[in-house]
């Protein structure tokens, strides 16, 4: 969102919150105008939360406020076309009952209700279906369609690849406070505004993937996806492992998903075959620690940890890794169901030297991991 154009879609929002009923004064929007400029632009919770103070949103009318905001700002910038609710709002000062999206059930006092009614409100969406749909019960179509939805949430990781705000001249958001500093040296006149943008971070990030056969519900989604992350962390390293271990960076096209994984099926060695997780890891120890990790990379490992070789090598392997990594992140398909236990013995072994532990089954529970890469 360009900031010549907040006021812009501020107002418009505001528009849309009194056309259903939500009462939005004219000194509340010039408020949030003023708030909006103090912080993260892109940072979509950030805004909804200034926006939910500055317009004194009322407990009756918090549902509809939630409702209408992720319909008009999505992923941190507003929609040109947002989507809103079908039915026509009444007439302002008529009693009439909350309006809601079709096909949806007006909320109870029960937890199922509102879950019910959060999950069908102006968020829900084929993408969002997409996003959380396990990649074990995805079909060729659904990757097809999921190759797409990568390609347009990439502007929306880039945003996202650093949280800190650095001076800049030229666009970018207004700082207020360094501008009123400024104005202390010309007698209190401000004379122009300061500004400050979001810094570009490089990470640095070691992709380790299980290509064996009981990763194969999932190793193409997880390879798509670390695929379309390359596009925006150019400095990704990606290596595959299965009984052995190999660089997958020189065979990467990540503009051809595709193309890129059919070829690796079937010119890499024991792709959907045996696993030797220890073995494979004391190699790249051994082979590529000092060449491609340093303590300012990130290292994902993406396995369910079930490993049919030698496990003797782990703790060694992962201790060298955790003692020159500045993070490692352990991601499993397994830890998607809240009933699974990381009992098998190539998890227990690496357990210790781990950071972070987390599920990896749908594009949503990627998507999680990311600010940690860019951190």
């Amino acid at each position: 969102m360009k900031n010549e154009d907040l006021v812009v879609h501020l107002a418009r929002f505001a528009g849309m919150l009194r056309a259903y009923g939500v009462e939005v004064r004219i000194s509340d929007e010039l408020d949030a105008t003023k708030a909006l400029t103090l912080v993260d632009l892109f940072d979509k919770e950030e805004i909804r939360r200034v926006l939910h103070i500055t317009f004194k949103i009322q407990p009756r009318d918090r549902m509809m406020f939630d409702r209408l905001f992720a319909s008009f700002w999505v992923g941190g910038r507003a929609e040109s076309n947002p989507r809103v609710p079908t039915a026509a709002p009444q007439a302002r000062g008529v009693t009439r009952p909350r309006p809601y999206p079709q096909g949806t059930i007006q909320a109870g006092n029960s937890d199922t209700s509102a879950t019910h009614a959060e999950d069908q409100s102006f968020g829900y969406s084929p993408d969002l279906v997409l996003r959380r749909k396990p990649f074990e019960a995805c079909s060729d179509r659904d990757f097809a369609d999921m190759e797409r939805l990568l390609a347009r949430l990439l502007p929306r990781w880039t945003a996202r690849r650093s949280r800190r705000l650095t001076p800049v001249r030229g666009r970018g958001m207004p700082d207020v406070r360094r501008s009123f500093r400024r104005a202390v040296g010309t007698g209190g006149e401000m004379l122009s505004l300061a500004r400050r943008a979001r810094a570009i971070d490089d990470p640095r990030v070691v992709v380790l993937c299980d290509t064996s056969g009981s990763m194969d519900a999932h190793v193409r989604f997880l390879l798509a996806f670390v695929m379309a992350f390359k596009r925006i962390a150019r400095r990704t390293e990606v290596f595959a492992f299965n009984t052995s271990l190999v660089h997958l960076t020189p065979w990467l096209e990540p503009a051809r998903i595709v193309r890129t994984l059919e070829r690796l099926a079937s010119g890499v060695p024991g792709w959907s075959g045996g696993t030797r997780i220890g073995e494979s890891l004391v190699e790249f120890v051994t082979k590529y620690l000092d060449d491609v990790v340093s303590s300012r990379s990130v290292v994902v490992i993406l396995s369910d940890g079930l490993d049919r070789g030698d496990t003797s090598g782990i703790a060694d392997a992962m201790r060298a890794l955790h003692s020159k990594a500045r993070r490692i992140i352990w991601l499993n398909p397994l830890s998607g169901d809240p009933r699974y236990q990381p009992t098998a013995r190539a998890m227990q072994a690496a357990l210790p030297f781990i950071d972070r532990l987390a599920p990896a089954h749908d594009l949503e529970s990627l998507e999680r991991i990311l600010p940690e890469l860019a951190a």
